[in-house]
């Protein structure tokens, strides 16, 4: 933990409502320090006058008529058998730093690129088009929501640079067409359900992550080695500072390990990750340079890595000797308050 860095017993609450008004609102200044505070002391924070919440609800909505389908139609666009990592995961397919599977499924998705978009066509990997189940409204909700967060996004990439007292598009200047992954994640109702210690727990791999979830679970590790709970708000979306902006601001933004979690009642969880162009080489910036060795990462080569030692979809493809490793990527679980404690 950064000598400036103070330990935290709770998750602030930020009304970004000057945020999305813009730069002309007379609390725009303010809100951007308190959110460049925020990540700095704790990486989370809960934001609300976001103005998401009608499409929130209808996300839900069609979430729920997606994974109410029959198995076998849902596997019709299993994630396996996409090249970019898109369609749906079911149970058990994910596996996380403790090493057992989450008791999730999960639909997944990005930007809709075509098949004859440029990027795509010269074979930037994440790229590409979505798989769509045969669900009525579910593609326009989705999409909907998606560039509504989207959107959002802009705006605190930019608060995240002049909170660092540098010019707004230091970040947004690498984010033409970002991988950001919004993934809908439904958690059944299990009346056997018993939380075992550790589980789930991670950093985000991206730049940082807004997250709607419909009910309790979520945790944070704090700086002492604790899990704090964050209280539920209906009207709040979760923001986690991810690894990239952790590596890009040299720890003054810091990556915190979260977890969910295992609870009986059934819950609904949509994060989207907020990354930057596939082939953004990250390290401090030079503000944040203390004379050490510079660590150099390839943004899109650490999600992809991440993404190849989580799914087994994928980690089946690297035993058959049909992918491999990129190698511009930080090791497996490097980052976030939790990963530090494990390594000492």
């Amino acid at each position: 933990m950064s000598k400036s860095q103070k330990i935290f017993t709770e998750i602030p609450v930020l009304d970004v409502s000057p945020l999305v008004a813009g730069a002309e609102h007379s609390q725009y200044e303010t809100t951007v320090k308190a959110m460049a505070d925020a990540a700095h002391q704790v990486g989370f924070m809960q934001l609300v006058g976001h103005g998401l919440e009608e499409l929130q609800d209808q996300l839900l909505q069609v979430s729920q008529d997606f994974f109410a389908l029959p198995d076998d139609v849902k596997r019709e666009i299993y994630i396996g058998n996409s090249n970019n990592h898109r369609g749906y995961v079911p149970f058990g397919e994910e596996i996380m730093a403790s090493g057992m599977p989450d008791t999730k499924e999960a639909f997944d998705l990005s930007l809709d690129l075509s098949a004859e978009h440029p990027a795509v066509l010269a074979g930037v990997p994440l790229l590409g088009p979505n798989q769509w189940p045969d669900v009525q409204g579910f593609k326009a909700a989705v999409n909907a929501y998606y560039n509504a967060a989207a959107s959002l996004g802009r705006e605190i990439f930019v608060a995240f640079s002049i909170g660092l007292g540098l010019e707004p598009d230091v970040f947004l200047r690498h984010v033409k067409y970002p991988p950001s992954q919004l993934r809908l994640l439904h958690y059944p109702y299990n009346g056997n359900a018993q939380d075992r210690p550790g589980i789930g727990e991670h950093t985000d791999y991206e730049c940082f992550t807004l997250l709607k979830p419909t009910a309790p679970g979520l945790e944070v590790f704090s700086a002492e080695g604790t899990w704090i709970p964050v209280p539920y708000r209906d009207d709040a979306l979760v923001l986690n500072i991810g690894d990239l902006l952790e590596l890009w601001t040299n720890g003054y933004y810091v990556a915190t390990s979260h977890r969910v979690k295992q609870v009986k009642e059934e819950r609904y969880s949509f994060p989207m990750f907020f990354t930057v162009d596939y082939e953004t080489v990250i390290s401090p910036l030079e503000n944040f340079r203390n004379g050490e060795k510079v660590k150099t990462v390839n943004s899109g080569e650490h999600l992809l890595a991440q993404v190849m030692q989580s799914f087994r979809y994928q980690m089946r493809r690297m035993e058959a000797g049909e992918a491999e490793l990129p190698g511009g990527a930080l090791p497996y679980y490097s980052l976030g308050r939790e990963a530090k404690s494990i390594q000492k």
